[in-house]
């Protein structure tokens, strides 16, 4: 009994990897696609946002939405006047742009630069003298103005696919086993009636309040998605995960992977949403291509999606090979190009699993 349960489990366990070689290949082939280019070029465009301008954002956002000055009630891309210009797009008549804190930056120079008191500000058209290191600080804000892509107008904007939400009912018993599991490493569960209540969010973990949140007003099928994501990010990261809370891209990825091989040993297949949702982050960790991020998360994906499954009483794949990621499917299940994901602005408390809209979104609501 002990060899077969063994051997059960190195089946498995190599399932487990030859389904995230998929998602690699699948990844590769996506973000190869002249779509794909032309959106991240468009993104590349938008700088990422300090919290309190996101929030400064977002309370402005709602109050045109309910104005009825912009059609939905989350923002997507936004940016300053001439930035739109820049990008082909023009400020329409009459809308209210929102106003953030930009900030004001300083040039200081050091020949000594471990020396904190050594750094002099240099003045306008000042040069360093010879020897001396050049950094840039912010020395202070300035009132600033941003719009949101929906109070412009102009050409289309390109996007890259969109996450397509699961549909039907959750494989029996998965949630239970799910939220026992993260409730055991000292969380607990909130299921809220929509994403309004957590920044335009599927799902929120929030390392600070020991709270899992998902949101109801989805089908079944993509709320235990969600809520293997969370699991994910419970068991992977928080604050000590010092890799993922510098580069939210990397979180993100193996998050959504472990949910992957969850919902595959289940029988789900979670394509349509994971294969866009895991290549939009991973193009946003600096200095590393996509396929080379997913590829590096793939040890760490495998122990932690083995794990869980260990742990949890339900009716499993077991042997025969994980549904999807196959190019048919790929093609199948990736929705057509739509509008951005508001994903959170921040990596550290809480992590957010957007709902579903593409990836720059609130990455436009910073500073």
């Amino acid at each position: 009994m002990a060899t077969t349960r063994e051997q059960a489990k190195a089946a498995r366990e190599a399932k487990l990897e030859e389904l995230h070689e998929r998602l690699t290949g699948a990844v590769e082939r996506l973000v190869s696609g002249p779509d794909w280019a032309r959106a991240l070029a468009f993104a590349a465009r938008f700088r990422s946002r300090s919290f309190n301008n996101t929030l400064l954002i977002w309370v402005a956002h709602a109050e045109a939405f309910e104005q009825g000055r912009v059609p939905e009630p989350f923002p997507s891309y936004v940016a300053g006047y001439k930035q739109w210009q820049a990008l082909g797009r023009q400020v329409e008549k009459d809308q209210t742009g929102y106003q953030i804190l930009a900030p004001v930056t300083g040039r200081f120079a050091s020949a000594n630069p471990a020396d904190a008191d050594s750094w002099r500000r240099l003045g306008k058209g000042e040069k360093p003298r010879a020897g001396e290191v050049v950094r840039t600080r912010m020395v202070g804000v300035r009132p600033a103005y941003v719009w949101d892509a929906s109070q412009t107008a102009g050409g289309p904007i390109p996007e890259p696919p969109t996450p397509k939400l699961l549909e039907g009912q959750a494989p029996v018993r998965l949630w239970d086993g799910l939220a026992a599991q993260v409730e055991a490493a000292g969380f607990t569960v909130l299921q809220v009636p929509h994403e309004g209540m957590i920044h335009g969010a599927n799902g929120m973990t929030d390392y600070t309040a020991n709270t899992v949140a998902v949101r109801e007003n989805m089908d079944p099928a993509a709320q235990v998605k969600t809520l293997a994501h969370e699991l994910g990010h419970v068991l992977l990261h928080g604050p000590d995960a010092e890799e993922a809370r510098q580069h939210r891209g990397i979180g993100e990825v193996e998050a959504e992977s472990v949910a992957l091989m969850v919902g595959a040993a289940h029988g789900m297949d979670t394509s349509g949403y994971t294969i866009p949702y895991v290549s939009s982050w991973a193009a946003r960790v600096d200095g590393k291509e996509p396929v080379e991020v997913v590829k590096a998360t793939g040890e760490r994906v495998r122990k932690t999606a083995l794990a869980i499954l260990d742990r949890l009483d339900t009716t499993q794949v077991g042997d025969g090979t994980p549904p999807g990621l196959d190019r048919d499917a790929t093609q199948r299940d990736t929705p057509a190009q739509t509008s951005p994901e508001p994903a959170s602005p921040r990596r550290t408390t809480p992590s957010l699993e957007p709902a579903g809209r593409p990836v720059s979104a609130v990455e436009g609501l910073g500073l």
